[in-house]
């Protein structure tokens, strides 16, 4: 971050089904201080988004245009099928694409899957969303083949999903502009990453000016004085004259004091 910024914000583009909630939170706890910003876009807007400058960075599936973008995948999702809970799939575990053979499988024109050939057999149309071909299920159509967050994203009580094998899966990806790797950026791809607050590239708390630990100075300063014993203590008074001192323990040991306060070095005899 530059000392040119004086309001800076980051800018967060997020496909539908992607949740960021947790990343979001973190960023919050650890930069109270840069407000973030979420920007809904749909698959085949997201790329366009980073480009244009509409988002500093963001969560997009793959695989999408990664001219001039960098991206790191965060994980994939698991594909299902979408169908009526009275179907025959509903009563399997787990299906593959084979099974699908005999059915509509509808393939809207936002699909984020990288298909070859969709199973089963084509529909008429394509629809033009896969809200729309959610629809379109629900009516008794056909199927519909999607990441499993998008089932739980059109969830309805009418219909149901089961894994399917055997098809393309979606990967989650973290993007931005190769030539936008900000401080900012940078703090967003740790928190993603797991990385500690303290491990975190880019942007991190600001120290404390002490970090030192600083033990209190003793009276005295630890220096021996040069005419005579050091007392460890700070009495105000000269420590040169030991003449003195040694007249005053003659005097103690004159009294018959006890504890030996005479001169010391000297045995009795």
């Amino acid at each position: 971050m530059t000392g040119s910024e004086a309001s800076p914000s980051f800018r967060l583009a997020y496909v539908p089904g992607v949740t960021p909630a947790k990343w979001v939170r973190i960023w919050n706890e650890r930069l109270p201080d840069v407000p973030l910003h979420l920007v809904q876009v749909s698959a085949a807007e997201a790329a366009d988004a980073l480009r244009d400058g509409g988002a500093d960075a963001g969560l997009l599936r793959l695989p999408t245009d990664r001219t001039d973008l960098s991206a790191i995948p965060l994980y994939t999702e698991t594909t299902v099928v979408v169908v009526p809970k009275d179907h025959l799939v509903a009563a399997a575990a787990e299906v593959t694409a084979e099974d699908l053979a005999d059915d509509i499988v509808l393939h809207p024109l936002d699909d984020t899957l990288d298909w070859e050939r969709p199973p089963g057999r084509p529909a008429i149309e394509r629809p033009a969303t896969t809200a729309d071909a959610i629809e379109l299920v629900a009516a008794g159509v056909g199927l519909l083949v999607v990441p499993q967050s998008l089932a739980r994203l059109h969830h309805r009580r009418d219909l149901t999903y089961r894994p399917v094998t055997g098809t393309p899966e979606s990967r989650v990806a973290l993007s931005w502009r190769e030539d936008g790797t900000t401080d900012l950026v940078e703090d967003f791809i740790g928190i993603v990453r797991g990385r500690t607050v303290n491990s975190t590239r880019g942007r991190r708390p600001a120290a404390p000016a002490e970090q030192k630990d600083k033990r209190p100075e003793k009276s005295g300063g630890g220096r021996k004085p040069t005419g005579g014993r050091s007392t460890g203590k700070a009495t105000g008074k000269s420590v040169g004259k030991p003449a003195g001192r040694a007249a005053g323990g003659a005097r103690r040991g004159a009294g018959g004091s006890k504890g030996g306060g005479g001169k010391r070095g000297k045995p009795r005899r």
